[in-house]
């Protein structure tokens, strides 16, 4: 095996000024879960798939006991106003090598297929177990700004403040260099947990975008079962705070840290 194989599944992909859309593993799943939700609902057409070994050394098995390799895929998705190819997969690459090797394909790739515009979705952490259904962004072109406003896209000065990890902004990092305008598009999380409702967020500001509507009633089921966990959560969290002995137990073991 290569270090890392592209799979073509379909030759002579025709596409109508397309766009990419990466929605990879990350912070509460939260573009991974848009961008499988617009594959399913926009009935996408897989177009390849990229195996290499920046991947875990995994594979998945599914109901019937039978494996597969991990792998990214590109699916498109056509609409009236863009096609998307949609990136989606089971792992980024688990190297800093890695990471600049398979950018590197995606943007190629992207480029042979004629894409001018790039959205990576992610979650941005903010460590608290509340709702909000701010989508903060990110752009490598200030252009984009101003027009990202429109749909509702939050911009902050320098946050976020850690930067973006992975390929969600290594994207529009190495995507500068081919002159490619792009976007990261993220949906507050806790960080906690996978989160349907931050993805839902997302979905909203993707739709307006592309200007589709898109059934988002299967994140709003699987939202409503992460919020009976977060309850639960919440109430653990409450209950430790009115434990004194505890919490005296938390400030002597700070005192020594300090």
């Amino acid at each position: 095996m290569q270090e890392i194989e592209v799979i073509r599944v379909k030759e002579d992909v025709q596409l109508n000024d397309p766009i990419l859309i990466v929605g990879l593993p990350g912070v509460g799943h939260v573009g991974k879960l848009v961008a499988e939700h617009l594959v399913e609902e926009l009935d996408a057409e897989k177009i390849l798939e990229i195996y290499s070994h920046h991947f875990p050394p995994q594979v998945l098995v599914d109901e019937d006991s039978v494996i597969q390799l991990v792998n990214n895929e590109m699916f498109v998705c056509h609409t009236e106003k863009h096609d998307i190819i949609a990136l989606i997969g089971d792992h980024q690459s688990s190297s800093t090598e890695g990471h600049y090797k398979l950018c590197t394909v995606y943007l190629e790739l992207a480029q042979e297929f004629g894409v001018k515009r790039i959205y990576t979705l992610g979650g941005f952490p903010t460590g608290q177990l509340t709702y909000s259904d701010e989508v903060l962004g990110a752009v490598n072109n200030i252009e984009l700004v101003e027009e990202l406003k429109e749909y509702g896209v939050t911009f902050k000065e320098n946050e976020p403040g850690g930067g973006i990890v992975g390929a969600s902004g290594l994207l529009l990092g190495l995507s500068r260099f081919r002159n490619i305008d792009s976007a990261c598009l993220m949906g507050l999380t806790s960080g906690y947990l996978v989160d349907p409702k931050s993805a839902q967020s997302l979905l909203k500001v993707i739709c307006k975008v592309f200007d589709i509507d898109i059934d988002v009633g299967p994140l709003e089921e699987r939202a409503k079962e992460m919020e009976k966990i977060v309850a639960r959560l919440k109430e653990v969290e409450q209950q430790q705070k009115g434990m004194p002995e505890l919490n005296a137990a938390k400030d002597e073991d700070l005192r020594y840290i300090g």
